[in-house]
């Protein structure tokens, strides 16, 4: 797949400002600073499609981006900074249950870790409720060139096993930095919207 065309077409906090259910949509989730905006910009090829903020948390709505005419990437909330108030992170767990309760375009949510670390309670917690909205099965473990290559594959399992990932589920190591590994991320979303 090839991302030819990608524009910002809404940005929500309620379910009357998303734009009409009328087309596929891959919504990506992760903690907040694990790199979402990153791999949003690289996937579309866009250095400034989503913003990517020095401060953690800085995403609290929903944004819609219509790609090539024929589906949506959907970023949402980062999840898991300290500093934010608990009323917004409140907020933010009201929001996505909202979406994803409510959104029948909606085909996967990819969910982002930190290559680095073994997935926080709070990544857990995401994924088990993916897998509640059956829309589990695809992770993507960021900031790969962190870690060498000897590294990688101990680092793949305890995400695998952290996670409690069927032997189907995939995870791919992405690097924004050294722009890796979204080619396979591409393709995958390509079957997903084909499926």
């Amino acid at each position: 797949m090839i991302i030819k065309k990608a524009e910002l077409e809404a940005v929500a906090v309620k379910k009357n400002q998303y734009p009409e259910d009328c087309m596929a949509e891959i919504a990506f989730a992760g903690r907040s600073n694990v790199g979402k905006s990153s791999l949003l910009n690289l996937l579309t090829g866009r250095k400034s499609l989503a913003r990517v903020s020095g401060s953690p948390g800085k995403t609290r709505t929903i944004n819609f981006y219509r790609i090539n005419d024929e589906f949506r990437i959907v970023d949402l909330p980062g999840y898991g900074y300290a500093k934010v108030s608990k009323s917004v992170t409140e907020n933010w767990g009201a929001m996505m249950e909202e979406y994803f309760r409510n959104r029948k375009g909606l085909r996967k949510v990819v969910q982002l870790v930190d290559i680095r670390h073994a997935p926080s309670a709070q990544d857990v917690q995401m994924y088990d409720y993916l897998r509640h909205y059956g829309l589990d099965g695809l992770v993507v473990a960021t900031k790969a060139d962190k870690v060498s290559r000897n590294e990688m594959p101990k680092c793949l399992k305890t995400i695998k096993q952290s996670l409690g990932l069927e032997p189907e589920d995939l995870v791919i190591p992405v690097s924004s930095l050294k722009r890796e590994g979204h080619e396979k991320l591409l393709s995958e979303i390509e079957k997903i919207l084909e499926g």
